[in-house]
């Protein structure tokens, strides 16, 4: 037995306050490490201890080894927890970690090192009897060994990465002219993710279920699994919305798949907690995919439906306790989680940044987030905000509170999938349980945005507009004699205009004071009257018509508001009443469509072009955007070089014929 009584967590944000709250449940101090971009993060505030590691670049910071171990070394812990991401599937770190006399909080440097290549894990799959998909995971990585072995799988494949995950080095190649280009793209992905270009293929499966086995194992040769989670619902390779139990198993398939993942468990000697991801067709055979040597994101979903802390399972298994039992408690219940995300999904998902005024979460469900309000959120980490899970008695009603309490969710100041994620969990094929890994394409059309009503427009332009009255009443209170909205003009009414959407949609807003001392607005022919209203902190209530009484979230930041109404977010900016001119959009140019590092400049000053030429290449969030020419032409002019920062509309190049 290991005693640990104080552990540092290799890690930021979310996960690192998961753990945090698990060891001081357990008695056990905690250590939080942190760069110079996450100084004042509610975890490091959370921590009974925190160490500085290095500048915001990962590479500089969260993935030094030695500043880690001089962390632990500084403040006297006695273990590591790894959290997910970063180190947590490093062997040599986990390596570093023993040598430096200090309990890794994971599995053995030897078990990581086997499963940690997709390559060498599939061959142990194999050799335990473990189905998997027909495929080429050979040492020859050469392009003719590759041709060869395509076309005995056949098409289409799937060209993946042996390192690493979260789709990075990951093609379909649906006809062998695809195959040269998808070797070189996802050799190119996997060197600079994982400095690692081996590379492996295997069959494609059309539309398959995305099904992982969660288990456990002690130092004393027990391996358990703790049931299954479905991750079908993803992006670009990457989960959206977990959950557990699946649908698609019945109690034959998921004894099945639960003994495949113990059996390879056993053949690798596992210990700790890991996830056994396996793949479904449409006629549920399941076959391996990989092993995350890790705790998961969708960890939460299993824990919510058995009753176990995972993290206090690893703690246990890491001070050299055995597991005690034989088999992990029933599935009880559902559990549904979804990914919060600063990200715009109607512009594919790309990467945003801001600040974030104010983040309130029902209390219906539990949320794992690693932000709170002033947080900022930059361009060096994953958009991940957090988890959002809710538990219920079945699925539909787990799906039900979950989407509820997304519409309650405030959290303004940027945006992020919320709306994204609650049409989905509204979308009848997603609660008939109807999933795959290409839900979100088949179904974009249906789950894209929809422009607001001008109704749901009015309301919250009358809201943000009473917000203000209410403020500037407060501020300087009104008289008798001059009531709120009065002008001495009486056949005017005052007016507002406001910009919303990515169209900056405008709306112009009348308003004027009545007789019976109430206000009137006008907006697109039609008048709300608002007879009694109030601010109460940031929610701002009103009586219209006949007595019908709205509410509405609001955070103002200069002329930026947020107001959230019956599910409904939008960003207002007040137009000024005497706007200045602006500035003329460059004709031909290319401007920056996320924050982000300029990675790679493509071209040249003076260069032709041709339609769809990749000219610049930026990265934000380990995600990269290829900005590429709209018409073929003459590169005219470059305004950014590699290393460079930039902004949102930022002036990237300008090509002109």
């Amino acid at each position: 037995m290991r005693a640990i009584d104080k552990v540092l967590i290799a890690n930021r944000g979310e996960i690192a306050l998961r753990v945090m709250r698990t060891c001081k449940a357990m008695g056990i101090a905690t250590v939080a490490v942190f760069s110079d971009a996450d100084a004042d993060a509610p975890y490091v505030r959370f921590a009974d201890e925190a160490v500085r590691i290095g500048p915001a670049p990962a590479r500089e910071s969260y993935l030094v080894i030695n500043a880690l171990l001089d962390a632990a070394r500084v403040t006297g812990a006695s273990a590591i927890h790894p959290g997910y991401g970063f180190l947590s599937e490093n062997a040599a770190f986990a390596d570093a970690v023993t040598e430096a006399g200090l309990v890794f909080i994971g599995p053995p440097a030897s078990v990581i090192g086997k499963l940690g290549s997709k390559q060498q894990a599939k061959r142990i799959a194999k050799a335990a009897g473990v189905p998997t998909v027909p495929g080429y995971e050979g040492d020859d990585q050469s392009a003719s060994a590759l041709l060869a072995a395509s076309k005995t799988i056949g098409y289409p494949l799937l060209v993946k990465a042996s390192a690493g995950g979260g789709g990075k080095g990951m093609r379909i190649v649906r006809a062998e002219a695809e195959l040269a280009e998808a070797l070189e793209r996802a050799r190119g992905e996997a060197l600079s993710a994982f400095g690692d270009d081996t590379l492996l293929l295997e069959k494609y499966v059309e539309r398959p279920r995305h099904i992982e086995i969660q288990i456990l194992g002690d130092q004393h040769g027990k391996v358990v699994h703790v049931w299954e989670r479905e991750c079908s619902i993803q992006r670009r390779h990457q989960k959206v919305i977990e959950e557990a139990p699946s649908v698609a198993l019945d109690a034959a398939k998921r004894a099945a798949m639960g003994k495949a993942a113990v059996e390879l468990g056993v053949a690798v000697g596992y210990v700790g907690a890991g996830t056994v991801e396996f793949i479904a067709d449409q006629a549920g055979n399941f076959y391996f995919l990989e092993v995350n040597t890790r705790l998961q994101v969708e960890h939460p979903v299993t824990e919510l439906t058995t009753g176990l802390d995972l993290v206090r399972e690893q703690i246990r298994i890491a001070r050299g306790e055995p597991l005690g039992y034989d088999a992990a408690p029933p599935q009880r219940g559902a559990a549904i989680e979804v990914r919060l995300c600063a990200e715009d999904p109607e512009r594919d998902y790309l990467p945003t940044t801001g600040t974030l005024y104010a983040v309130d979460v029902p209390s219906t469900i539990r949320a794992d987030l690693g932000v709170t309000a002033g947080t900022e959120i930059g361009i060096h980490y994953d958009s991940m905000l957090g988890k959002l899970i809710a538990y219920a008695p079945t699925r539909r009603e787990a799906a039900q509170v979950l989407r509820r309490a997304l519409d309650e969710l405030w959290i303004p100041g940027l945006v992020t999938n919320r709306e994204h994620l609650a049409r989905i969990l509204a979308h009848p094929a997603f609660l008939a349980g109807e999933l795959d890994t290409h839900f979100l394409e088949r179904h974009a059309g249906e789950l894209a945005a929809r422009m607001p009503g001008l109704d749901r427009v009015r309301v919250a332009v009358v809201a943000l507009t009473l917000h203000g009255i209410a403020t500037r009443r407060a501020e300087i209170p009104g008289t008798p004699l001059a009531p709120t909205g009065w002008r001495n003009v009486h056949v005017a009414d005052q007016q507002v205009t406001y910009t919303y959407g990515e169209a900056n949609s405008e709306v112009a807003l009348g308003y004027r004071p009545t007789p019976e001392g109430g206000i009137a607005f006008a907006l697109g022919g039609k008048t709300t009257i608002v007879s009694r209203f109030g601010l109460e902190g940031d929610r701002l209530w009103f009586v219209e018509g006949g007595g019908h009484r709205r509410t509405a979230r609001i955070a103002v930041h200069g002329a930026r508001a947020w107001v959230q109404s019956e599910g409904l977010t939008l960003a207002l900016t007040e137009l000024p009443r005497f706007p200045e001119l602006v500035a003329r959009v460059v004709e031909g140019g290319l401007i920056a469509p996320m924050p982000g590092k300029v990675v790679r400049v493509l071209v040249d000053a003076g260069q032709e072009v041709a339609a769809g030429a990749a000219l610049v290449v930026l990265e934000a969030m380990k995600m990269e955007h290829t900005v590429r020419a709209t018409a073929a032409g003459t590169v005219r002019a470059l305004h950014v070089a590699v290393g460079d920062q930039v902004d949102t509309d930022r002036l990237l190049a300008v090509v002109t014929a």
